[in-house]
């Protein structure tokens, strides 16, 4: 998610440090940071912890967005 890569770095904390934090390994951070996975709420809220972030907030940014999957198509 690039919203928590770039609060991760307005913070000047390393993939390393924040994984630290939640007791998991690194990867797990580079993983949500380049979208190649998901994160629960839990785990997001307790990112958002560490970051100095509103959870509330960000979700609200997140909302926002377009979509970045196509919704399918109904047929009539």
């Amino acid at each position: 998610m690039e919203v928590l890569r770039q609060a991760r770095l307005r913070a000047q904390l390393d993939q390393a440090a924040v994984a630290e934090q939640l007791g998991v390994p690194q990867s797990f951070v580079s993983k949500y940071e380049n979208g190649e996975r998901t994160l629960d709420v839990i785990e997001f809220v307790a990112i958002c912890g560490i970051l100095g972030l509103d959870p509330s907030q960000e979700i609200a940014v997140i909302g926002r967005r377009p979509r970045l999957r196509p919704t399918a198509k109904t047929s009539n």
